[in-house]
């Protein structure tokens, strides 16, 4: 596979990621996004399980991958034998940063912990990703995203109050991980600019998402509330939720705000709303934002969707249906923005993926390739930065290192 040049502001980086799964690989996803020479070092056997994960495996093949291991280039590279050590510490002697999601230790029984790693490469910013962090009495726990949810604060208040915990359907708390490693590194090169020392990134699972928990901690312990799971609404914000409409479709509107209120009220026909002294303001409309909800949904029911939206669009009222991914592939917003890219793809044929976000004015990233086929670049990587010649590649390859 020829690879295109890299843009974005991370093209003179080269981030070696060890890790499986989400949290690690969601990591190097982004930084590769943005022009980093990602250089995934998988087990040359099965490599990252990712590779087989999805609901349905079109051609045999998972349709995750080619997101998940975009624009990287995969060495298969067996870490638990000593030549695989040895070829991984020449790759990072030459690397900026190391991304890793094993259970804390693993990587310093293979020799490749952050102290012999920044023996011999001072520079390097090494970002690990675990479930409870590198340190503490949970330390050696294993640690899914699904148990980062649940100690961070998110499962508790997520989902009908009358019914267990839900999750939110994606793997969010080991996207949030990942994330939060990307700051980190940025934070840890900003660091290196200016001393041109490297530092280690400890991104826990469960601390991840607690950090968007927003003010959940501090209303308890100021005023001993526990917040609970509370649906489609936040309790206090009102309205905001969503609405039926006919033909049982759903649509969602953000009415909170005063100003917005009024406009809500103007487009409803119901100027008695905004006067009513129980909905007059923020405070009232939160202290009976049931009964409001079942009046604007006893409205919304009398239109369809696509009647509706453009009714409260021109009143400047924030509202929208509920986006699946064929409403996403066919929405002009999705497509003024190029919110997705095809990518060619040596299976498929071609494939069709969100693009690398935020948006760059002067130096975007992009999607360069889809995830490579395993060990895909063992050779060509191994001979330009270990100095592997074809004999030396063949008897690694006997020994079942590569």
């Amino acid at each position: 596979m020829t690879t295109p040049p890299a843009p974005g502001p991370l093209s003179d980086l080269v981030v070696i990621e060890m890790g499986t799964l989400i949290a690690g690989p969601f990591c190097g996803q982004i930084l590769g996004d943005f022009g980093a020479e990602v250089i995934k070092v998988e087990d040359p056997r099965v490599g990252d399980p990712m590779r087989q994960w999805g609901r349905s495996l079109p051609k045999g093949l998972s349709p995750w991958w080619p997101v998940i291991g975009r624009n990287k280039k995969s060495v298969g590279l067996d870490l638990r034998k000593p030549e695989g050590q040895a070829l991984a510490k020449q790759l990072i002697a030459q690397a900026d940063v190391v991304v890793e999601n094993f259970r804390p230790g693993a990587m310093e029984k293979w020799g490749l912990g952050y102290e012999a790693l920044s023996a011999i490469n001072p520079r390097l910013i090494m970002a690990r990703v675990s479930g409870f962090g590198q340190t503490g009495p949970y330390s050696q726990r294993a640690g899914y995203g699904l148990i980062g949810e649940a100690m961070g604060g998110l499962r508790y208040v997520t989902g009908e109050p009358d019914r267990p915990p839900a999750r939110a359907g994606i793997s969010i708390g080991d996207s949030l991980a990942a994330m939060h490693a990307v700051m980190g590194i940025t934070m840890a090169l900003h660091h290196r600019a200016n001393t041109g020392m490297g530092q280690v990134i400890d991104a826990a699972l469960y601390e991840s998402v607690l950090a968007v928990m927003e003010n959940l901690v501090t209303e308890y312990d100021l005023t001993g509330y526990v917040r609970e799971r509370s649906g489609s609404i936040l309790p206090g914000i009102a309205p905001s939720n969503a609405y039926p409409c006919a033909k049982g479709e759903m649509i969602l509107i953000g009415g909170n705000g005063d100003n917005v209120y009024a406009r809500l009220t103007e487009a409803m026909g119901r100027p008695d709303l905004k006067t009513d002294p129980k909905f007059v303001d923020h405070a009232s409309r939160g202290v009976n934002q049931h009964e409001l909800d079942e009046i604007i949904a006893a409205w919304t029911a009398t239109f369809a969707l696509d009647e509706l939206l453009p009714i409260l669009e021109a009143k400047g009222i924030p509202a929208s249906r509920v986006f699946r991914a064929p409403d996403m592939l066919e929405d002009p917003q999705f497509a003024a923005r190029e919110a997705f890219v095809t990518v060619p793809h040596e299976v498929f044929g071609k494939v069709r993926m969100q693009n690398a976000f935020p948006k760059l004015s002067a130096t975007p990233g992009a999607v360069r390739w889809p995830g490579p086929k395993l060990g895909e670049h063992t050779d060509a990587v191994l001979a330009q930065r270990c100095g592997c010649t074809p004999e030396r590649l063949e008897a690694l390859r006997g020994a079942g290192v590569i």
